[in-house]
């Protein structure tokens, strides 16, 4: 990120020097739609980012620029409301929460850009949300710690998003750690980090350049379905299960005469899930980095066939790097319906990989493959000046 040009477009907006911070976007190698179920994670902040320039004005307004749509907007803090512009309103939604809570600040100047891409299944919402808040908690000195931040980012994309997301991508961007990835276990919140730096190996993403508009509508069903299999457990006895988490496979088993069919599968998805992380992060601590692989590869046929948020295009890039020497592992990433593919490559014949993949993703769907060589990074912070 150019952080020089977003600095001077702030000073001549605004006429003075701002503060600057950055909120990274996120990967997630295994454990996709476990976390709104209190189940596990594996991801990491990725050197794609939400970067602020910021100053108190002194006002009651917040003064906010979206430096790559060219388009600016204001935030009235005695008559908070939803905008018409789409991408303020991550920001009003923290400004909102915070003020909820009682944590008062005060009108701000702000200039934003970003290289994260939008609906890649990246996070950048989460990046958006999360950047504001470190940059309001110094510039006012809430003293709020990097966990609130995180919650008060869910609350904005759960209210002024309406995406009932669980809390991985915001933890992703705040807890990220430079070539490590993390466990992230979302009922406890518990954190353990595993490294994750491979001499040999790239992490690439494949953005698929399409963005199913079932996306939002389908992530909240999903969560839905999930639920009224938990509730369907409770009502027969299962005093003990408030999420997935607590349920086995052999336990949602014993009721699959009686459940839905639809609902026994995302259950059952889920279970399975969250049983791949705890294999993966066995994998990594092994440096079986072809164990870890397949179990991507199991996890994208899960998504794809018992889950079911994946799409054409999602399915033939995955299917296409499975007779490959140089892929170790590739899966779906994100809510689904579009976006990205993570892959795990071999640095050796990766360009010569590359150019084969764009040219067959073309031919069969028409759109032109974004790619993406990612390294990890550190979670989001203060830029130091």
């Amino acid at each position: 990120m150019n952080y020089t040009s977003i600095i001077k477009k702030f000073e001549k907006l605004y006429l003075k020097e701002p503060r600057v911070f950055r909120a990274p976007g996120r990967i997630n190698l295994i454990g996709e739609h476990t976390d709104y179920n209190d189940g596990l994670v594996l991801p990491a902040a990725i050197d794609r980012e939400i970067v602020y320039a910021l100053a108190p004005n002194g006002t009651d307004t917040c003064r906010v620029y979206a430096m790559d749509l060219g388009e600016e907007d204001e935030i009235n803090l005695n008559q908070i409301k939803v905008s018409e512009k789409r991408w303020n309103n991550y920001l009003i939604g923290v400004v909102a929460v915070l003020e909820n809570r009682g944590i008062k600040i005060g009108g701000f100047d702000c200039v934003f850009s970003g290289n994260i891409p939008i609906g890649g299944g990246l996070s950048s919402s989460a990046a958006l949300e999360c950047g504001l808040g470190v940059g309001l908690n110094e510039l006012f000195d809430l003293k709020l710690d990097q966990r609130e931040i995180a919650f008060i980012a869910q609350q904005a994309e759960h209210e002024y998003a309406g995406v009932l997301c669980g809390i991985m991508d915001q933890f992703a961007s705040m807890f990220g750690k430079e070539n490590h990835v993390f466990r992230l276990d979302c009922r406890s919140l518990e954190i353990d980090y595993f490294p994750f730096k491979l001499d040999d190996l790239k992490i690439i993403l494949f953005d698929t350049g399409v963005s199913h508009q079932l996306a939002s509508s389908e992530y909240n069903k999903r969560r839905a379905e999930c639920e009224q299999g938990v509730s369907f457990l409770q009502k027969n006895g299962h005093d003990d299960v408030s999420s997935l988490r607590d349920v086995s496979q052999e336990k949602l088993l014993r009721y699959k005469d009686e459940l839905d069919a639809t609902v026994l599968k995302r259950c059952l998805y889920v279970i399975e899930e969250n049983n791949r992380v705890v294999l993966a992060c066995k994998k990594l601590e092994e440096k079986d980095f072809e164990g870890f692989g397949a179990l991507m590869y199991a996890s994208h046929n899960g998504l794809s066939q018992e889950y079911e948020v994946s799409c054409t295009e999602l399915d033939f890039l995955v299917d296409y790097t499975k007779d490959k020497e140089n892929v170790l592992g590739a899966r779906m990433m994100g809510g689904g319906f579009g976006g990205c593919t993570i892959n795990l490559v071999k640095e050796e014949g990766i360009e010569e990989f590359i150019k084969k993949i764009e040219s067959a993703y073309l031919k069969e769907t028409g759109f032109q493959l974004k790619t993406f060589v990612t390294e990890i990074k550190e979670g989001a912070g203060k830029v130091p000046s």
